[in-house]
């Protein structure tokens, strides 16, 4: 399905790209993706496709706002019957809870409900409209981060299985992965667009790596080029790092947006030739690792370890190093400038 809208309020917004199976439009909070939804509901003045110029009664939408919006003085079977006609709404409802693994929480409110079993109500309420496009807004902001990841990879399954497609906005990269297409926003448009594996490999710039919840983006100013091999000298003022790389196409005093990756800074016992000095901020046990906030200069330096390994302690002075290959620089045409507004902020 081909997604088309330009909105002028409340904020200038043009959104255009492909929605395939369960699409995720991933952007900041305040970017505007909420108010797409709506647009595209019919419950904000817009144009574009698809529905363009419908009222929202004959828009073949399933709206799933934020919080699920689901009527506190009806039960589950009440709520889904709302979104029906006819004298067998009550069984057609039934049937719609029973899709959602819900028949027995039939009559229990909404306040009885799980967030998650509340998601599945409102699900099966957008759902019985028999829509032909599924929005859903911030689906993960009322799910603890111990049922997420299990209650979304749910969602997407039961989406799949009903063979309707499904936009969700989200500022949650964790949600992104579980995409079957992913469309990135940013300063009011779509930046980048594509397969979630394929857009994590190679982000089109460095807002699109924030999005993604990448560590250790920078904004560098190229100092001079080097010796005649090719190398290059560059500045990351924010963490007081003078580094070489083999490059040759950056113009000297430009500013360029770079990553290094946390899995490839690796600690040292002692200092030495490319060792950096820093201070252990934070650490944190997760997935089977070690990640380690550490100061450097003005800035947290990410590094992630083998949970196997011993992670020194809080406020410990510890050497790290990378290699010159391990850092990315985008091509200095899509240099994000703002990530550098940011910065000074």
């Amino acid at each position: 399905m081909e997604l088309d809208y330009r909105l002028e309020h409340p904020l200038a917004l043009s959104a255009r790209g492909e929605i395939h199976g369960f699409t995720v439009l991933l952007g900041r909070s305040g970017s505007g993706k909420s108010s797409l939804l709506r647009a595209i509901a019919g419950l904000l003045p817009a144009h574009g496709t698809p529905f363009d110029g419908l009222p929202p009664q004959r828009r073949a939408v399933g709206y799933l706002p934020q919080g699920y919006a689901l009527f506190p003085h009806l039960n589950a079977w009440q709520n889904v019957a709302f979104a029906l006609d006819g004298s067998q709404r009550h069984r057609a409802a039934l049937e719609w809870l029973a899709r959602f693994n819900l028949a027995e929480l039939a009559t229990h409110y909404p306040d009885q409900l799980s967030g998650g079993q509340q998601q599945r109500v409102a699900l099966a309420r957008a759902m019985a409209r028999r829509p032909e496009l599924l929005l859903l807004d911030e689906p993960t902001s009322a799910l603890d981060a111990s049922t997420r990841d299990e209650v979304m990879a749910e969602l997407v399954a039961q989406v799949h299985d009903l063979g309707v497609p499904a936009l969700a906005v989200s500022h949650d990269p964790h949600l992104a992965a579980l995409a079957d297409h992913l469309l990135v926003l940013h300063d009011g448009r779509i930046v980048q667009q594509g397969p979630p594996d394929s857009v994590q490999a190679q982000p089109a710039n460095a807002a699109v790596a924030r999005l993604l919840g990448r560590r250790n983006l920078f904004h560098a100013r190229v100092e001079a080029h080097g010796d005649g091999r090719g190398h290059t000298r560059l500045h990351w003022p924010e963490a007081g790092l003078h580094f070489s790389l083999p490059r040759h196409d950056l113009a000297v005093h430009s500013w360029v947006d770079g990553t290094l990756p946390p899995h490839r800074v690796t600690l040292t016992d002692h200092g030495g030739e490319g060792a950096v000095r820093a201070r252990v901020a934070r650490r944190m046990a997760l997935d089977g690792q070690w990640q380690l906030a550490l100061h450097c200069g003005k800035t947290l330096l990410w590094a992630y370890l083998p949970g196997t390994s011993p992670a020194p302690p809080i406020d410990a002075h510890v050497y790290v190093k990378w290699s010159a290959s391990d850092i990315f620089l985008w091509p200095p045409a899509h240099a994000d400038a703002a990530m550098q507004r940011e910065n000074d902020e």
